[in-house]
């Protein structure tokens, strides 16, 4: 049985004493041994850990005591060892890099849509409204190739800053259809939605949770291939099974 448990999580919620922040994760997920990368920025945290058990379980307790991260939702996977070699707290300018300060997911985020609700969509090929749908696929073009939703939109992007051009660029696909923008594990979405709204797009959804969430309560129907992570693991199939063995 697998005995190491990884975690990723993220939140957009402001935060300040950043060093101070940063000090004090690092010793604590270096007392419980766990392995990985927290990103900490005015925007929020974003974090991929593994560790054994009791290790996690007593690290989101803690952080979990601070109002910022009370709420914190988490995704988990298994492995027979840790898919990282060192534990990493980093300071950045965003969470995830999109360079579009004007975009702050914490001042409101764009509707999102449960994985059930989508593999329901994706089976009848329309909306509960039935109108048609179509997957936007807002990760890199080298993380799509591993896999991806069977039909989604690729548009082929080598970073995420280059998604607002993307759009501009192609948005006339996407009138009249329900989007249900999508990524590895829902941060990028939460981004990428807002600015598709901003951009016009009228019926833009994005998948809670992204992909990992998908396949943890769904079973991963319509998606062909595995989801691309970025650690040792390599990628996860619709069993959250690692592709590569550590």
């Amino acid at each position: 049985m697998a005995s190491v448990v990884n975690i990723a999580a993220y939140k957009f919620v402001s935060l300040d004493r950043l060093a101070e922040r940063r000090a004090a994760l690092l010793e604590q997920t270096r007392a419980l041994e766990l392995k990985g990368t927290i990103l900490l920025a005015g925007e929020g945290i974003n974090l991929f850990l593994a560790g054994a058990a009791r290790g996690i379980e007593s690290f989101l307790s803690s952080l979990r005591q601070d109002p910022a991260f009370a709420d914190l939702e988490v995704k988990f996977s298994y492995s027979e060892a840790a898919p990282f070699r060192k534990m990493l707290v980093k300071i950045k300018r965003e969470i995830i890099r999109m360079d579009r300060p004007a975009i702050r997911p914490e001042a409101g985020r764009a509707p999102g849509v449960d994985a059930r609700t989508v593999a329901r969509w994706l089976s009848s090929g329309t909306d509960d409204e039935g109108r048609p749908v179509v997957m936007l696929d807002t990760r890199n073009a080298f993380e799509v190739d591993e896999g991806t939703f069977r039909g989604a939109i690729d548009w082929r992007i080598d970073r995420f800053t280059q998604f607002p051009a993307a759009v501009d660029a192609h948005r006339a696909e996407l009138e009249g259809k329900t989007v249900v923008s999508f990524c590895t594990g829902g941060i990028r979405c939460e981004k990428a939605a807002i600015y598709l709204r901003e951009a016009g797009i009228e019926r833009v959804y994005q998948l809670d949770g992204g992909i990992l969430k998908y396949f943890e309560e769904t079973g991963g129907p319509g998606f062909e291939g595995k989801c691309f992570v970025f650690d040792e693991r390599v990628s996860l199939d619709p069993a959250l099974a690692p592709s590569k063995d550590l």
